[in-house]
């Protein structure tokens, strides 16, 4: 099973509704998705959405790293020389992660498709399903409080509150959403980088001081301040997630010797793909650090891709993979079952997608 060649296309799928972080606010998934095809005839799909403020990348940027640098040096390549294709993907050139990863996937949905099983099994998981949780984009409060109770109706029992925008409205946020969700559902609190060092912590002690449980905090302060993350991780009782601090292995390394984080995000999109994200696991495996799967505005190529990869690291303990379910629609045919809060593994061989309805 030799690639014979390697297409792009673009997707556009509106939202239920608009997406708002500290960093941004999109009105639909517009990613970039790929299809590698076999001289035997198999397909392979993987997606990379164009998140500039994360990772710098475009939709032309992705497209230009896919066909003009990335796949030349894959075509005629044998699926079963894994290690071999992930080395020209990674060496092909620096950064472009998201390019990568949508290249990353699509091959690892071939190598398992030659397996003939799916592809969280290829890589040693028996879980069958997942939980994922919910995001509730920043707004008013009224809003936001709205949304939760919707989510919860929908059978999410994770909630994941975007804030970072204005420190004492966060505060009066969080606990609106707590009251009116009660005690039993859990909250994980994603800053997107919008605190100061000492901002977070004054606002976590404070919600920490009012009794409101949180499951987590996502990056509060700046990616590139470590140390401030490091002052945060020790001054709080609740758990820190490192997400835009960790792109690498290398990145992971840092944070945990540090002690910057007690938690780390994988995304795809970061990494540069499951074979990046691999080594990431492994890491924190050897030090005991939980790890999250998260996902940005990706459809459900992507982010069954990263689905795949939870369902088989068992150091993955959480679940941000929401982003099918902010979909209007679903434009694909096969793949795993995103019926609300679970994700139900497909049992096809490779991601399970079969192809596109656009």
């Amino acid at each position: 099973m030799k690639i014979a060649k390697i297409e792009t296309a673009e997707v556009n799928i509106p939202l239920v509704t608009p997406f708002k972080t500290a960093l941004r606010t999109v009105n639909s998934v517009n990613d970039i998705v790929i299809r590698i095809t076999t001289d035997d005839g198999q397909i392979g799909y993987g997606e990379a959405p164009p998140t500039a403020v994360i990772t710098g990348e475009t939709k032309d940027s992705v497209r230009c790293a896919i066909e003009e640098f990335i796949a030349p040096g894959l075509i005629g390549m044998e699926i079963e020389n894994l290690e071999g294709i992930m080395g020209k993907i990674q060496t092909s050139m620096v950064k472009n992660t998201s390019a990568k990863a949508a290249v990353d996937m699509a091959v690892y949905d071939l190598f398992a498709k030659s397996c003939g099983k799916p592809l969280y099994k290829v890589l040693g998981g028996s879980k069958g399903e997942i939980e994922t949780d919910l995001t509730i984009s920043v707004n008013e409060t009224e809003e936001m409080v709205k949304d939760s109770l919707l989510a919860i109706q929908q059978g999410f029992r994770i909630l994941k509150i975007k804030v970072g925008k204005e420190g004492q409205k966060d505060v009066e946020r969080i606990k609106a959403i707590r009251q009116a969700v009660g005690p039993h559902i859990k909250l994980r609190i994603d800053a997107n980088q919008g605190w100061t060092a000492k901002d977070a912590v004054r606002i976590i002690r404070k919600l920490e001081d009012m009794g409101i449980d949180m499951d987590l905090v996502e990056q509060p302060v700046n990616a590139h301040d470590f140390e401030g993350m490091r002052q945060v991780t020790s001054q709080v009782d609740t758990p820190i997630l490192a997400d835009e601090s960790v792109f690498s292995a290398l990145d992971a390394i840092h944070i945990i010797r540090e002690r910057a984080a007690d938690l780390i995000n994988i995304k795809l999109m970061k990494s540069g793909g499951i074979y990046e994200a691999l080594k990431i696991c492994a890491i924190a495996e050897c030090w005991g650090v939980e790890c999250m799967v998260g996902c940005m505005l990706e459809s459900k190529i992507a982010v069954s891709a990263a689905a795949h990869l939870a369902a088989a690291k068992g150091i993955i303990t959480r679940a941000d993979l929401d982003g099918p379910s902010l979909c209007s629609v679903d434009p694909y045919t096969g793949g795993p079952s995103f019926l609300g809060p679970r994700i139900i593994m497909n049992r096809e061989p490779g991601l399970g997608i079969i192809g596109m309805n656009q």
